[in-house]
């Protein structure tokens, strides 16, 4: 993405869940929380917990390399996984930015597929960037065909993302 689309990685990603009311359900996101506490001892990846307005959970991680956040996502949404929870996750988010345009990725776990946000003021998109990042990335990742299934995760205040 850096190179053909001349945007940079945020230094940040995020995993977004739905709770469980369940003793359960807290052990696992304490496992979670150790795995990711282990994986920053390793990989300087720092994380955090987030609740938003809307009433999604995230995991929002920060580190300087991509592949490490990839990582980290991948080891924490494992883990809900493996413990059955796999289908209380929503989505996970790598954030991108290039002249003050913000850029995201969004992998649905429901749908197994990505697909781009490029949120502009006012709730809207920008279809250009939108355009732009589907032809120059499909092929490179497993991307979403059905566009209605592009959710913007708009965030639920103005700079409301976790990451922000």
């Amino acid at each position: 993405m850096e190179a053909d689309l001349d945007f940079d990685p945020v230094g940040a990603a995020a995993l977004c869940f739905s709770s469980v009311d369940s003793t359960d359900f807290a052990q696992t996101v304490e496992e979670v929380e150790a795995i990711l506490k282990a994986g920053e001892e390793e990989t300087g990846t720092d994380f955090r917990l987030y609740e938003d307005s809307h009433g999604w959970e995230w995991v929002v991680l920060e580190d300087d390399d991509p592949e490490d956040l990839v990582t980290s996502i991948h080891f924490a949404a494992d883990e809900f996984i493996e413990r059955g929870y796999g289908s209380r996750l929503l989505a996970a988010v790598f954030g991108f930015e290039r002249d003050g345009d913000r850029a995201y990725w969004i992998y649905s776990f429901r749908r197994g597929a990505y697909y781009p946000f490029a949120p502009e003021r006012g709730r809207n998109q920008n279809d250009r960037i939108l355009m732009k990042l589907e032809s120059v990335l499909d092929g490179e990742l497993e991307l979403e065909p059905d566009k209605e299934y592009w959710y913007p995760m708009w965030p639920d205040r103005e700079g409301g993302h976790p990451w922000e």
